[in-house]
């Protein structure tokens, strides 16, 4: 990981999370167990991925921000459980693979943008199923408090599909269910489903038993969460943001989780999309 920009001196009186952690000398991170790549578990069940990368360099900028080497305090999260661990001051830092929308942005700040997606379907090889209308009175997996889920209630709703929604805690169990045939189909953002399947592979030679159809239900911008009304924490994320995307440091740490081999073995071998592309360059630009 590449070394921040220097940060500007902290004013003489820190507030909100700088506040917290400079006292308590700890940074707690929220991460998720099967978000992969961006947010997992490695084989020493420790976190690892994209996301992960990119909050280690927000922790950095902290501890220069309140001249204080900060220890990282990892902490598990859910889809449903994520949002109220950052309200409640359980964890400083969500580092999954949360979606950012109004809705949200209510309750908790977003860093600036690090990944688009967006709700597609797994399904195994050789299901008639194609796309969100040959869903009708299907078992679909959705996961616990995930924006898929309201969107998959929101398309039975409108198209009158009578969908009975499966909901898990995580996204290996949405996928456990589609595995055992209890389920259709499996719900969520794209790239997860692709994380999923490379991670199902492992090493294992020859293609995998399922794929991803259909075209995108959802737009799904993701962020890294953190508490509400706290300038001078919206400041350090925004800035290591902006550097990371000089630098070309989000650019280097993409290719390293969706194209190259992941610790399982397999690549997730997903270009990064021209959105994308764009939003970094912007974010790299300084604003006058």
């Amino acid at each position: 990981m590449a070394q921040t920009e220097p940060i500007p001196a902290a004013p003489a009186e820190l507030t909100g999370t700088l506040a917290k952690v400079r006292e308590s000398g700890t940074v707690s991170i929220g991460y998720r167990e099967s978000s992969v790549p961006f947010s997992y578990l490695s084989a020493r069940n420790e976190p690892i991925g994209y996301s992960i990368e990119l909050c280690k360099a927000v922790v950095d900028a902290m501890s220069e921000a309140v001249h204080k080497s900060l220890t990282t305090k990892w902490v598990p999260v859910t889809a449903e459980s994520r949002i109220d661990a950052v309200v409640n001051g359980q964890v400083d830092l969500e580092c999954g693979s949360t979606t950012s929308n109004l809705e949200r942005q209510k309750r908790v700040s977003f860093s600036p943008t690090m990944f688009v997606s967006g709700t597609k379907l797994l399904v195994k090889k050789g299901s008639p199923i194609q796309s969100f209308t040959d869903l009708a009175g299907k078992n679909v997996a959705v996961t616990s408090g995930t924006t898929n889920e309201k969107t998959m209630r929101d398309l039975s709703a409108r198209f009158k599909l009578g969908l009975n929604l499966l909901v898990s805690r995580d996204h290996a169990e949405s996928f456990a269910l589609v595995k055992t045939g209890k389920a259709d189909a499996f719900a969520t953002d794209d790239v997860l489903l692709y994380g999923l399947i490379a991670q199902d592979r492992g090493t294992a030679a020859g293609p995998s038993d399922y794929h991803v159809v259909g075209d995108f239900l959802s737009y799904d911008p993701y962020g890294v969460m953190y508490r509400k009304n706290d300038p001078q924490m919206a400041a350090i994320v925004n800035s290591t943001f902006q550097y990371l995307a000089q630098d070309g440091e989000i650019e280097r740490q993409y290719k390293r989780w969706f194209l190259r081999k992941l610790p399982s073995g397999t690549s997730i071998n997903l270009p990064m999309s021209p959105q994308l592309e764009t939003i970094i360059q912007t974010m790299a630009v300084k604003s006058e």
